[in-house]
């Protein structure tokens, strides 16, 4: 009895041996017109959740509820009538992931349509809004805006600069201490008692309210200089309680991703720990701890609470964050918008927050940015 070879490597080398050919797969079975299905299934289930909305009382929201809802079905029974019941349930599971990815990204789009839409246009007729603060400056200018179609008078510089300064000066504090804090733990903790106790302080401290954040660090400068002591410095040092534990939760996630034979085949050729940890362990998670520190960053960028309490408010440029009140761009758009500078005319108030806000966009965008080129520069280069 002869038996057919085999080939070890690809299988029976006979047709014979290789058993019945499976059939050939038809994908217009499978997704038959998809694009075009679904364009029609989605302008009917558009009608009908129209038509639904309409008959509940039109609302927005309840006409996308609707139309989500009428185009799943109608997804489930053409394709189950075209490819049959997986097909189905596959075309709707598909669809649902569109959805949420949709819904993810809708409040996103809108959010930066009404900032840009609110502010750009003002900042435009107005850019001396960026050279001024608001000392000295009464409802009277607004009134006059509104009534005489007059300039702008009054804007954030003060605010700007206070946020810029307020907000370097955390970051120069927190990450180095958020570094090294980081690198102990990965690098030097072996899981002892010290470390775990730094995990479960940095675990507290990721979950500690902005507003508790800035009573501590009023309570501080209070006990030091005197009750009611606010200032630029206070600030920051309320924003280092935030910013310090996304550093080091967030940098020992990215060095803990380093290989362990990288490190020990440096140490096996007699480089010392430090040096590794510098020239090899560093410089090949530097992609990740950019982001790190970048996601501290816009963490407190945008913090108003804290600033409230410990900074406070000054109208007026304040360039020493040891001396005085400190204003910044978060709680400067809030003021406004709450309490504007002339009840009867709020509109000039409003001009300015939008701007205000559309700063803080702008200067976490161009934070994520410097974020990058530093992650590339550091990244070891490819031979």
């Amino acid at each position: 009895m002869t038996t057919s070879p085999v080939d070890l490597n690809h299988g029976p080398t006979h047709e014979a041996d290789r058993g019945p050919a499976m059939p050939a797969l038809d994908y217009n079975a499978i997704r038959p017109a998809s694009r075009t299905l679904w364009i029609g299934m989605l302008a009917v289930a558009a009608a009908l959740g129209a038509l639904a909305a309409f008959l509940v009382g039109w609302n927005i929201a309840l006409f996308v509820i609707f139309t989500a809802i009428f185009f799943l079905v109608a997804l489930y029974v053409g394709y189950r009538a075209t490819a049959g019941h997986r097909q189905g349930v596959d075309q709707v599971v598909r669809a649902m992931v569109y959805i949420a990815f949709a819904l993810a990204l809708i409040p996103l789009a809108w959010l930066l349509w009404s900032v840009c839409s609110n502010a750009i246009p003002a900042l435009v007729t107005n850019p001396q809004v960026l050279t001024e603060d608001m000392y000295g400056i009464s409802g009277g200018v607004d009134e006059k805006r509104v009534e005489e179609g007059a300039d702008l008078v009054g804007g954030m510089k003060h605010a700007l600069i206070g946020t810029l300064l307020i907000t370097l000066i955390a970051s120069v504090i927190s990450i180095p201490i958020g570094f090294m804090a980081a690198i102990y733990l990965v690098e030097y903790g072996n899981n002892g008692w010290l470390s775990r106790a730094l995990r479960f302080l940095v675990d507290v401290m990721t979950g500690v309210p902005s507003i508790v954040a800035g009573l501590f660090a009023y309570a501080l400068f209070s006990m030091i200089f005197g009750p009611g002591t606010k200032m630029g410095i206070a600030g920051a040092i309320a924003l280092c309680v935030l910013m310090i534990p996304i550093v080091v939760r967030n940098s020992e996630e990215m060095l803990r991703v380093i290989s362990r034979d990288l490190r020990e085949s440096a140490l096996a050729l007699g480089v010392p720990k430090w040096r590794v940890i510098t020239k090899i362990v560093l410089p090949t998670a530097a992609a990740g701890l950019a982001s790190s520190v970048f996601l501290g960053v816009s963490r407190v960028i945008g913090e108003t609470a804290p600033l409230l309490v410990a900074a406070g408010y000054n109208a007026a440029t304040n360039w020493n964050p040891f001396e005085g009140p400190m204003n910044s761009l978060a709680f400067y758009a809030y003021q406004l918008f709450q309490y504007p500078l002339n009840g009867g005319y709020p509109d000039p108030s409003l001009e300015r927050s939008w701007i205000a806000v559309f700063l803080l966009v702008v200067l976490v965008l161009v934070l994520n940015l410097i974020a990058r080129a530093i992650a590339a520069a550091l990244a070891p280069k490819k031979s």
